[in-house]
Order: C-alpha cells, then sequence, then structure tokens
C-alpha cells in the first residue's frame, strides 16, 4: 500500500514539509483553480509538481504528485447539456497532458451539484477535538426551511420532518446562515459565492432527471474517456457519493456495490475503476467495506481509509467522523483485503500491484484546533490516522505471523 497525502496547493495550510515529517510516499492533488471544463495544459501541471517537489527552504523533498484528485466532470456532462461534448473533449486532452507528466491515477466523481455534504465542519466532540458532522435533522431544517425546495419535506421520514421544523423555529439568524454555509461549502470550488438562489438555479436543471439517466450518462462519459485512458496507461477511478443517499432530491448513481457494479460491467476496461472511499460508503449500513473490496478488487485503483460512526442505523442518517481504527468499518478487515489483492497482483506480475491510499479527513486535534485548515484535512489528526492505518499494515503483512487468508 503506498502512502499518500492529498495537497490542496500553496493555499494549503498543511505544507509539502509538514508531509514530508509524516512519512509520505506520494502526493494526491488537483489544479483547483482552473475552472471546471477548461483544459489542465502541460504548463500548469509542471508548476504544481515543481512546487511538490521542494520543501519551504528549496531543499528538494523527493516527493511526486501521484494521484490526481480531482479532475472535474463539469455538471454539463452530467446533464447532458450546454457544452458537454467540449467538456468531455477538454477531459481527454486534460488526461493526455497528465499522462505525459508522469501520472497515471486520476479519481473524479459523478455526483450532482455537491461534491460533499456537511452540517457542521467543526463539531466538538467530549474529548475537546472537533470533526465533520451530517446531521439528518439540521440537514432537513436547512432543506425544508431555509432552502424551501418545493417537496422537500416528503424526502425525509415525517419524525425528522417534524423535529427539523421545531429546530428551525429555535435557530437564530446566525445559527441559520451559518448552517446555509456548512452545507454550500459542499459545493465544488463555490464555498464563498453562491447564494441559495445559486443552489436553487442548480436543483432546478436536474429536475426530473432520473437516475437511470444519470447512470446512463456517466456510461456516456466513461465510453468516451474509459478507451482513451487504457490505451495511455491510466487507472481512472470514481469516488463514490457523499453521504451515499439522496439529498436535495438529486439522484444519486454511486452508493454502494451495485452501483459500481452496474458502471464497470457496462464499461469493461481495467482502466475504469473503483476509489474506494471507506468513510463515504461507510455511511450506510448497507455496505461491507472489505467484502466490497475482495468483490472489486482487480478495479480498485485508489483508497479512501478513514471512518464514520453512523448514529442511527436507517439508510439515510446522522453521522460523523471517526478516528480511523473506529467508527463502523473493520477497518484491520479491509487493509487484511487490500493486502491480499496486492500479493494477488505481484503473484501476477502487474506494475500497479501497490494502491496508493492516504488517511482521509482526520479529527482535529491539539494545534489543528489552531492552525484552521481545509475542513476534514488537519495535519496532525490525519498523521494519527496514517499512523495508525500504517501500523495496522506493518502487523499484518509481518512474516513473524503472515496475512491470513
Amino acid at each position: 500500500m503506498r502512502q499518500t497525502w492529498r495537497w490542496f496547493g500553496p493555499k494549503d495550510l498543511v505544507s509539502i514539509d509538514d508531509m514530508m515529517q509524516a512519512g509520505v510516499e506520494g502526493v494526491v492533488s488537483a489544479l483547483h483553480h482552473i475552472p471546471t471544463g477548461a483544459v489542465w495544459t502541460a504548463e500548469e501541471i509542471a508548476r504544481r509538481q515543481a512546487l511538490v517537489g521542494v520543501m519551504k527552504d528549496g531543499s528538494p523533498s523527493g516527493l511526486k504528485w501521484e494521484v490526481v484528485e480531482s479532475l472535474p466532470v463539469s455538471e454539463d456532462i452530467k446533464k447532458q447539456k450546454g457544452d458537454w461534448r467540449d467538456h468531455i473533449a477538454a477531459w481527454k486532452t486534460s488526461m493526455r497532458a497528465l499522462r505525459a507528466a508522469g501520472i497515471e491515477v486520476i479519481c473524479y466523481n459523478f455526483m450532482p451539484v455537491l461534491d460533499w455534504t456537511r452540517t457542521d465542519l467543526a463539531w466538538r466532540l467530549p474529548n475537546g477535538a472537533t470533526c465533520m458532522r451530517f446531521d439528518l435533522t439540521d440537514f432537513a431544517a436547512f432543506d425544508i426551511h431555509i432552502l424551501a425546495r418545493p417537496g422537500a419535506a416528503g424526502d425525509f421520514p415525517e419524525s425528522v420532518a417534524d423535529e427539523a421544523g421545531r429546530r428551525f423555529a429555535a435557530m437564530t439568524d446566525a445559527d441559520k446562515a451559518a448552517l446555509a454555509k456548512n452545507v454550500v461549502f459542499g459545493l465544488p470550488g463555490a464555498a464563498e459565492s453562491f447564494s441559495l438562489d445559486d443552489v436553487r438555479s442548480h436543483l432546478a436543471e436536474y429536475d426530473r432527471l432520473s437516475p437511470e439517466t444519470l447512470r446512463g450518462h456517466m456510461i456516456d462519459f466513461l465510453s468516451e474517456v474509459a478507451p482513451l485512458a487504457q490505451e495511455l496507461g491510466v487507472r481512472l477511478c470514481c469516488h463514490p457519493d457523499d453521504p451515499p443517499f439522496t439529498l436535495l432530491g438529486l439522484p444519486r448513481v454511486m452508493s454502494t456495490e451495485a452501483d459500481y457494479r452496474a458502471v464497470l460491467d457496462a464499461v469493461d476496461l481495467p482502466a475504469n475503476g473503483v476509489t474506494l472511499c471507506a468513510g463515504s460508503l461507510g455511511a450506510r449500513p448497507d455496505n461491507d467495506l472489505p467484502g466490497m473490496m475482495a468483490r472489486l478488487a482487480d478495479r480498485v485503483h485508489f483508497l479512501h481509509l478513514r471512518n464514520v460512526t453512523r448514529e442511527s442505523e436507517g439508510i439515510m442518517g446522522s453521522f460523523h467522523e471517526a478516528e480511523h481504527l473506529g467508527g463502523g468499518t473493520d477497518m484491520v478487515a479491509l487493509i487484511a483485503a487490500v493486502l491480499r489483492e496486492e500479493r494477488r497482483r505481484r503473484a501476477e506480475g502487474r506494475a500497479d500491484h501497490q494502491i496508493p491510499f492516504r488517511p482521509d479527513h482526520g479529527q482535529d486535534i491539539l494545534d489543528d484546533l489552531n492552525r484552521k485548515a481545509q475542513p476534514g484535512y488537519p495535519s496532525i489528526g490525519r498523521l494519527k490516522g496514517l499512523a495508525e492505518l500504517r501500523g495496522i499494515m506493518t502487523a499484518l503483512d509481518h512474516p513473524v505471523e503472515g496475512l491470513r487468508a
């Protein structure tokens, strides 16, 4: 398992020096400043690679940009409207430029409008740490009463909708503004500039677009890009929906193992693969992460290892970011499944036998509480998670015990 670390670029408050001290082997990054639908040029890619390659004092870091997360898929592509064909052409051009620069793994997602959704970006835990949280009742209060989406109340259990009304009535104007800001933060690149009217406009564009239609659009997209990825030697890997259930009336098509299997079978190429995010998929109780790893193993190109604590047992429910070895996913069993797949790949002589992973998210602890880095991406919290994951990897692969079949 190849240890990587997500870096948001020169504005990231967690530096190249920090990840060097964490002992990671590679970097996950993206050109977030380039508008969705535009081409990532060779010059922009090289500029990011150069930044990854040096520490603050100018010393070489020895690190390389190894995984793209994410090369964004435009809303036009998802809806097959507007400039969607031009955007696919630009995506393919960007993929060629990335491969020419030596980058082989490209993560993307196919979530409409929201890249991810949380209602609290710094929820306080009993020990004083903070983490991101999705509270279903708060989200219902936002959807029904703040956004005022037509028909929203019918998308929640009656008890949740009723409690959301009571909670909304008790909110101050500041509470309402903070909740709306937290939810809108999941809009790609738009946390500070999107209004509620902007959100309503985006939602209207998806009105009456069924999950079956959206899945068809995804398959059309992959039918265009995956053959080129296969030719270039690029591994594409789709990130699951976060959270993995319907929100705001939007269709979701990458929430379960069956969703992945449908898309992998429809475009049956090794280049068409999976980002197995244990946290996103683990937010619903019917997703068996170790089993999914075992059954989808051949097409898993990238791993996000994190954990969540589900606060209810329904498919749609509240959850918060747990410690990496806490929460509902058996992380030891999941890593064991990954190591078995890596052994199998090595025996086959596959060049991609080492699967890149990153310690995803993390709780804000110690100096993280003062640093105020990108929500969900603390320095020390992720370092703690990486240390825990590294310990499991070492123990399971140690010759004294060996990897159990």
